[in-house]
């Protein structure tokens, strides 16, 4: 599969058969986790991946019971904030750009390794901190719930021909045009 054809087959997945992640498939999400690019390498990812019963219910809870969606595996994307790259002219520490970066990769591999996955940011990171026992340095980013998707949660590449804006609406040459 080539990389249009990986990005128009992923898509987020909401329901999740009733079966554990394979060991061989994880391992290959998170290393493309470990793969993604970083600013200047700092690589401040720390991924806490949560498969348990009592580790799943915390994770509903961070995300006020609306969001499990019965995935077999969350992975909470956090970022060591004493080591991310930190912009000189403003002094941003982009903690949410590496991890942004880090999920997309983690999505995609997903997708190649016939995982469902959605990316949530509807959760509350004090009780992410407080459940976990995150150390203060750690913030949460994102949480990735991953699983074997229903076959009525997958959706067909082909709606990226309706549901997409074109290119026209989103992207612009050399200056910036109404």
């Amino acid at each position: 599969m080539n990389f249009m054809e990986l990005a128009k087959k992923r898509c987020s997945v909401r329901a999740y058969e009733d079966k554990p992640v394979a060991p061989e498939h994880l391992q290959a999400v998170l290393e493309a986790g470990r793969l993604a690019p970083t600013g200047k390498n700092h690589q401040p990812q720390r991924l806490l991946v949560v498969q348990s019963p009592e580790g799943l219910e915390k994770m509903a809870k961070a995300m006020h019971n609306t969001n499990a969606y019965t995935a077999k595996a969350v992975i909470m994307v956090c970022s060591d904030t004493s080591d991310c790259w930190v912009r000189s002219f403003d002094g941003h520490c982009i903690h949410e750009i590496d991890a942004s970066i880090v999920t997309t990769y983690m999505m995609l591999a997903a997708t190649e390794q016939g995982l469902g996955s959605l990316w949530v940011e509807r959760f509350d990171p004090a009780i992410l901190r407080e459940e976990f026992q995150l150390p203060e340095n750690y913030v949460p980013d994102a949480l990735l719930c991953l699983g074997y998707p229903k076959p009525e949660a997958v959706k067909e590449p082909s709606r990226y021909d309706t549901e997409r804006k074109p290119l026209k609406e989103t992207v612009w040459f050399e200056t910036y045009q109404d």
